[in-house]
């Protein structure tokens, strides 16, 4: 007896891809050029046909349970080699957002990729309170501009305007609620993509080393043919060391890492790697998607301009901010303290479990996913 949920078409579905970007699916005719120029495609992941297909007859079930739209790097020779140009490499991309929001447990994903006030409110709030800490009386928060203290005014005095125990125990408690939303998130994805198959756990202990490699490097990336894959690849392990490393001092290393008055010390080094990656890496994204420059950029959505452009922010004003501590400017530090706080953390908060830096766990469990799928199926 065939199962109604897999041969019904989910108009929701359709309408859900069509407003991620997935405007031009309609016009695939099923040719498989995008297939077989593909060089990340394989029979056992045949992208971007068989998703297309599925997304064209709203099957849902059947592309929850693929993680195939994961493996694609959007490199644009699927779309040059397209007849109609129906641009799958953007259709993979709707089908990534898409997938996002179905991941998430909250529903914030989906709100915030269909709507662009939701997008914008949802970091505005955030940094709102990010600032009322700091503004609030005394009895409430901490740090306070008017609570800093003459001595604190005249000279920089982090530790009596921000002091490190406090900030230190802020961030463990904002770490934890990234890990639980991540985790819990990422959960869903690998019940949802295994619900039918039986996997050993021998074999999942067999691919765990191929997990860790692909989530540190995303090696896959250089398997592309396409010219640019390289640059791409290059680009976007700067831009996660340089984050990996700052999260690293701020959330881990914070007592050793922030200096309370307007010496210099060597262990501001690494923040000074971690902040020029940061502002290198998202600036050459942010540039790429202005002048459009390549087929990943040529449909980018408001979604995938927050988080290079966050990135960005938060590394300049954290990068003005050791400026003004070194110049020994009282007040201009404690501000741009504040206002590197209310970019950073709603980028931590909002972006990272619910926006594009999610991929950066889901494409590399999805190529394991994969992995142990496949091995589970060779042993049956």
């Amino acid at each position: 007896m065939k199962d109604a949920r897999t041969v019904e078409p989910d108009v929701e579905l359709i309408a859900s891809l069509m407003a991620a970007g997935g405007a031009d699916l309609k016009k695939c005719m099923q040719c498989s050029n995008c297939t077989c120029v593909c060089s990340l495609s394989t029979p056992e992941d045949d992208f971007p046909r068989r998703q297309i297909l599925h997304a064209q007859w709203g099957l849902k079930d059947r592309l929850l349970t693929d993680v195939s739209p994961w493996l694609c790097h959007y490199c644009g020779d699927c779309t040059e080699h397209c007849p109609r140009q129906a641009n799958p490499g953007e259709a993979m991309m709707a089908l990534r957002r898409y997938l996002t929001g179905q991941y998430d447990w909250t529903g914030l994903s989906l709100l915030m990729y269909r709507s662009e006030a939701w997008a914008i409110g949802v970091l505005l709030a955030v940094s709102l309170v990010v600032v009322l800490l700091f503004t609030v009386p005394a009895n409430f928060g901490f740090g306070l501009l008017s609570q800093a203290g003459p001595a604190a005014r005249a000279t920089v005095m982090l530790d009596k305007f921000a002091p490190k125990e406090i900030v230190h125990i802020g961030d463990t408690l904002l770490a934890s609620l990234l890990g639980v939303l991540l985790l819990t998130n990422a959960a869903r994805m690998f019940r949802i993509a295994t619900r039918d198959t039986h996997i050993p756990l021998g074999v999942y202990l067999r691919h765990l080393p191929g997990f860790v490699v692909q989530g540190v490097t995303q090696k896959r990336w250089r398997e592309c043919d396409a010219g640019d894959s390289f640059k791409n690849w290059l680009r976007h392990l700067i831009l996660v060391t340089g984050y990996a490393t700052i999260f690293l001092l701020v959330v881990v290393f914070l007592p050793w890492f922030q200096v309370q008055d307007h010496s210099f010390h060597w262990n501001s080094l690494l923040g000074y790697y971690a902040s020029a990656a940061l502002l290198g890496a998202s600036a050459w994204m942010i540039g790429d998607r202005m002048a459009q420059s390549g087929e990943m950029h040529r449909f980018s959505q408001p979604s995938d301009w927050m988080f290079p452009g966050l990135l960005f922010v938060t590394a300049l004003t954290g990068v003005l901010l050791n400026v003004c501590r070194l110049l020994d400017q009282a007040m201009p530090t404690y501000v741009l303290y504040v206002v590197h706080l209310a970019v950073a953390v709603p980028m931590l908060v909002v972006e990272v479990p619910f926006g594009k830096w999610a991929h950066l766990l889901y494409r590399p469990l999805a190529i394991y996913i994969a992995a142990v799928k496949k091995s589970a199926l060779q042993t049956q």
